[in-house]
């Protein structure tokens, strides 16, 4: 087993003298799939992202492992089966990211009774996904009696309430996913990751076969050498493959998704639930995480500025006229602490419609010089799309290019991730480490796995690591040193938006943090005083232009900025 260190600079020195089987582009969770994939299958494996990992889609998901239970009602089982198989993988891989998650379905009706037919219907849709996979968990779904439901969610409405389904599925910290596969790829398999690199164009020899990418990081331009390159950009995909083709294919149609944030003593939602839009044909999740709910999401078109997707107000208005049509404690946007927003790299299909209908099937396309793009899919099949470009690589593309002899078949079902080793025994070994509270041992453990035993000693070697980070929130400065000293994070909107996940639920506290974690963050990097002020303007700028977007109440923030700017 090969490994390499997960370390910037040594990344970028690698990819500068060395040749590789196959360059990724793209650092979300399709392209860490995909240089997992090809490195533990022995290929030399390299991955650039051009900002930082999971910084586009990978981390403005609705953070579920699941297999779609409206993707049933659209008729694609196929679909569904194939992500309750890959959800139970990702359990028994990641046990320390991926957890069970129950989630429950009122049903509301007139007088006490529910139509005929949408009980039917539920019903059936209820033993579909437990009989296509989802008894995999190892539970089935319940049915469940008024006074059941209310226990779970006090705030739902009692006078049109009549009963619930409780079903189960599985939740994930998205961007700590793609960290995750990231540093297994290269630690554990030897694969090149790099952050911060852009690439600007794709190298092919006299035959218009592809030998290199041709990259910018830190002001220097230089070109990758590689046998096959693998388009991982998502929404950007296009824009890769014009590099490549000459021209904008215009395939993919973004869809914008956003959520948002609000106190969960306003929803008391003990588990997670599946609530409908009114006057919609949709229904939209709200999911506790700790002392917060989040809410979402949207399925809209998007023809906005990739680089820029923002929640606007219509966005807002349109989760809380779901949320406050299922929820008796009237929710206003005051009490939004928090909103993201992601786009679907989706498919364009020949018929027009709406995004919400468009399928979450991958599709894999191979240009004439060999370039291989993978777009669509979801967070949750990313091991199987992931396997199956790369078996395109090998299949179509190596042998043009030196050979793909001895290259074995994917070895991802049962590969285990950074942090699942040791994870398990981490209980037994919380006396080993005093200082640390129960609290944050559980904590740490579950965002990092065996790897937690690092920020442990490292606060029962100074106790105020422990100390957090943003108030409300249970982020320590034990991990803002790792995420700088072993995750590659660089800026402080790596560790505040991905790193941590500060940003999307507690917008305003997060930014008042942000001097205190940059000082931090500049003692590692040896930032000067000019690097650490661009940081901490760069990163309460993005909240107030994401606050105004939303026409949000201003805050104390948006007073501090104006005043800032007029200096």
């Amino acid at each position: 087993m090969s490994t390499r260190p997960f370390i910037r600079a040594a990344s970028l020195e690698a990819l500068r003298s060395e040749t590789f089987d196959l360059v990724v582009i793209g650092g979300g969770v399709t392209g860490a799939g995909v240089v997992l994939d090809a490195a533990s299958r022995g290929l030399r494996a390299a991955l650039i992202e051009r900002d930082d990992f999971a910084s586009g889609t990978s981390s403005k998901s609705s953070k579920l492992i699941h297999g779609g239970l409206r993707y049933l009602q659209q008729g694609e089982i196929g679909l569904v089966y194939e992500a309750l198989a890959e959800r139970q993988r990702l359990l028994q891989n990641a046990p320390h990211l991926v957890k069970p998650l129950p989630f429950l379905i009122p049903m509301f009706g007139k007088n006490g009774i529910i139509p005929a037919k949408i009980a039917r219907l539920l019903g059936g849709a209820m033993w579909g996904y437990d009989l296509t996979g989802g008894l995999r968990i190892g539970k089935k779904h319940q049915r469940l009696d008024k006074a059941e439901a209310l226990a779970l969610m006090p705030t739902l409405p009692q006078e049109r309430l009549v009963s619930a389904y409780l079903y189960f599925d599985a939740a994930a910290d998205d961007a700590r996913l793609v960290v995750a596969l990231l540093r297994t790829a290269a630690l554990e398999h030897g694969a090149v990751i790099a952050n911060q690199v852009s690439a600007t164009g794709v190298a092919k020899d006299v035959g218009g076969r592809v030998t290199g990418v041709s990259v910018m990081a830190d002001g220097e331009e230089f070109t990758i050498q590689t046998r096959s390159v693998v388009n991982a950009a998502g929404v950007w995909s296009d824009d890769v493959r014009s590099q490549d083709e000459g021209k904008h294919p215009d395939s993919i149609r973004p869809a914008k998704g956003i959520h948002i944030t609000v106190p969960w003593e306003l929803v008391r939602n003990q588990v997670a639930a599946v609530i409908p839009v009114p006057n919609d044909r949709r229904s939209v999740f709200i999911v506790p995480y700790g002392d917060l709910t989040y809410v979402g999401t949207t399925d809209t078109d998007y023809d906005g500025p990739i680089d820029d997707p923002q929640c606007t107000s219509e966005d807002i208005d349109y989760l809380l006229s779901a949320l406050n049509g299922s929820c008796t404690t009237t929710i206003t946007r005051d009490a939004v602490v928090g909103t993201w927003a992601g786009l679907r790299p989706l498919v364009k299909a020949a018929a027009s419609g709406r995004t919400a209908d468009l399928s979450r099937k991958h599709n894999i396309a191979r240009s004439v010089s060999g370039m291989v793009t993978i777009t669509g899919g979801k967070l949750t099949t990313y091991r199987e799309m992931a396997a199956d470009t790369v078996d395109e690589v090998i299949a179509h593309v190596l042998p043009r290019n030196g050979g793909s002899e001895g290259i074995g078949r994917s070895c991802t079902k049962k590969l285990r991730l950074r942090g699942a080793a040791g994870y398990d025994t981490l209980a037994s070994a919380r006396s080993v480490y005093p200082d640390v509270s129960p609290e944050l041992q559980v904590h740490l453990s579950d965002r990092y796995g065996g790897e937690a035993r690092v920020m442990m000693a490292a606060i029962q070697q100074d106790p105020t690591l422990a100390e957090t980070i943003v108030a409300g929130l249970p982020y320590t400065k034990a991990e803002v040193q790792f995420a700088v000293r072993h995750e590659m994070a660089n800026s402080l909107d790596d560790v505040l938006s991905r790193r941590t996940r500060a940003r999307i639920y507690a917008r305003d506290d997060s930014a008042d943090a942000a001097a205190a974690v940059a000082a931090l963050m500049a003692e590692e990097l040896d930032w000067d005083d000019v690097t650490l002020k661009e940081n901490i303007d760069s990163y309460c700028a993005s909240i107030e232009h994401e606050r105004q977007a939303a026409s949000l109440p201003e805050t104390h923030l948006s007073s501090l900025l104006h005043s800032s700017a007029d200096l």
